[in-house]
C-alpha cells in the first residue's frame, strides 16, 4: 500500500515535470549554442569565424576576434537586438532571454579559438 502511494507520487511528479518542460516556450528550452546554430550560423558559421559564403560577402567579423570580444555585453545585446550595418535586428525574432543566451555563447567562442 505504501509502495503504491510512493509510486503514484513519483509518477505524478515526473508527469508534472514533463508537462512543464513541454509547455515552456521553445526559447526557454534552447541553449545559447542551439540558438546560435539555428539563427546565426548561416552567416557567422558554426564556429563563429564568419567564413561562410554569406559571411565573406558581407565581411562579417570573426566573433572570436578581440574587436568583438572587447565589446561589453550591453553592446553585443544592442547589436543583436537592433542590428548593425548589414546584420538585421533580431528583436522581433528572439526574446531578451534568448539574446542573453546568445551573448553568453559568443563569449565562449573566444575560449574555443
Amino acid at each position: 500500500m505504501i509502495v503504491n502511494r510512493i509510486h503514484r507520487l513519483i509518477l505524478g511528479s515526473a508527469t508534472i515535470g514533463l508537462v512543464l518542460f513541454f509547455c515552456l516556450p521553445a526559447g526557454a528550452q534552447e541553449t545559447g549554442e542551439g540558438l546560435f546554430k539555428a539563427k546565426c550560423a548561416m552567416c557567422h558559421g558554426a564556429d563563429g569565424a564568419g567564413q561562410t559564403a554569406m559571411g565573406k560577402a558581407l565581411k562579417i567579423p570573426d566573433l572570436h576576434s578581440e574587436d568583438v570580444q572587447k565589446r561589453s555585453d550591453a553592446e553585443l545585446t544592442e547589436i543583436i537586438t537592433k542590428g548593425k550595418n548589414k546584420m538585421p535586428p533580431y528583436d522581433t525574432k528572439l526574446n531578451k532571454e534568448e539574446i542573453t543566451k546568445l551573448v553568453g555563447y559568443i563569449r565562449t567562442l573566444a575560449k574555443k579559438h
